[in-house]
């Protein structure tokens, strides 16, 4: 298969359904896409109506080309990253991977446009994020839930609005940066750096003011980031966590038992933000985003330092903070249904406290002169206690 064939049959694919995320390549299944979190099979000319594993390693071996470090990957890890441009169409950050023997891939859609700020409606956070000057900034969520796109808006503020340098760290870069008042310096792992822990170290002797690290892989770049950070750095970057109180957990649990309370004490030093992320499926269509957003304060140092206990909680925290632009997932989808963005089913099935949400759900049916209940003609049983025959 050449190269021109490949890319028509993506093109394919892509004109196939809207709001298409991925495009899904697996032996003895159809090419299919990812379409508003769906995966749906794709009619193409020629038809590939059930794949073999012939054909998905051929598919893998002209996304790879002649690079022999990716080859060396795939056969002695069992996958590989790359990026791929289709010209004038889009460009995929992709994952090839062993499965039973076979080949599959997954190519991410990567938009062009640098996302803003305003025009994804992203949260109050977000706007006091691109203003801080150092520190470790965290956006969490599922693969796929947004995160590069999101901290590609908060670069695109600081880039309108500061004079600073940028470095950063991505596999692979998903969104090209103007220059604009901020240099940029953008690196690919795997083409400009080997790991995600010493391209950060190298980033530390590159006099940057901001550092975005694609992902905290593992201890070693969460120590060096929170060295970053100690160090008068503003670092930004993700983590696959569904909440603010595992996000914590997590960063912990990569140390030693011996080492939790110093990482605890650098946490707390070092933090400003974490902002979790999760998509739900949107009313008519598509998936909008609800967000999660903890803030540094003294009561947040103290429960990094103590750990969560009654009445202490990170939540209890967002919940009383929205002044310091912090809220919880549950108050964001209360907010979501009231601008009839998702169905009361949606907000309550993605809650992260179903009570919580439920009552907020109630309080704007009230507003709208709306029943909250299914029970109707309640009346008081008047005979309740007393005796049989009494009038």
């Amino acid at each position: 298969m050449r190269k021109q064939e490949m890319d028509y049959l993506f093109t394919q694919m892509l004109d196939s359904h809207d709001n298409i995320s991925d495009l899904n390549i697996t032996v003895d299944k159809p090419l299919q896409v990812e379409s508003s979190g769906q995966l749906l099979p794709v009619e193409t000319d020629p038809p590939f109506t059930k794949l073999t594993p012939f054909q998905t390693e051929v598919f893998a071996l002209n996304l790879i080309g002649h690079d022999r470090r990716l080859t060396d990957h795939l056969l002695n890890h069992g996958s590989c990253d790359l990026s791929y441009e289709l010209p004038g169409k889009a460009r995929f950050r992709v994952n090839i991977f062993s499965q039973r023997g076979n080949y599959s891939i997954v190519m991410r859609k990567m938009e062009s446009r640098i996302p803003t700020i305003k025009d994804f409606n992203l949260p109050e956070a977000f706007d006091r994020i691109a203003k801080e000057k150092n520190g470790i900034i965290l956006v969490t969520g599922a693969t796929g839930s947004g995160k590069s796109t999101s901290l590609a808006a908060v670069l695109n503020e600081i880039n309108n609005s500061q004079s600073v340098h940028i470095v950063t760290l991505e596999d692979p870069v998903e969104f090209s940066h103007p220059h604009r008042m901020s240099t940029f310096n953008q690196r690919e792992l795997g083409t400009d750096f080997d790991t995600f822990a010493n391209g950060l170290r190298a980033a530390l002797r590159q006099a940057p003011k901001v550092i975005l690290v694609g992902e905290m892989r593992d201890r070693e770049t969460v120590e060096i980031g929170l060295s970053a950070a100690e160090t008068g750095h503003l670092v930004l970057t993700t983590l696959h966590t569904v909440d603010v109180g595992t996000t914590i957990s997590r960063i912990l649990g990569m140390f030693s038992t011996e080492e939790e309370n110093q990482v605890r004490v650098r946490l707390a030093d070092t933090l400003r933000w974490i902002v979790c992320q999760r998509l739900l499926p949107k009313v008519g269509g598509g998936r909008v985003a609800a967000f999660e957003a903890l803030s540094t304060s003294l009561r947040v140092k103290d429960v990094i330092l103590n750990g969560e206990s009654e009445g202490k909680t990170f939540y209890d925290i967002m919940e009383t903070g929205k002044a310091f632009g912090m809220i919880t997932f549950d108050a964001f989808i209360v907010n979501l249904y009231k601008d009839g963005l998702v169905t009361e089913e949606t907000a309550k099935a993605y809650a992260s406290n179903r009570s919580v949400v439920g009552r907020g759900i109630d309080s704007v049916k009230s507003g709208k002169g709306e029943k909250t209940t299914s029970l109707e003609k309640l009346q008081v049983d008047s005979q309740y206690g007393k005796p049989k025959g009494w009038q």
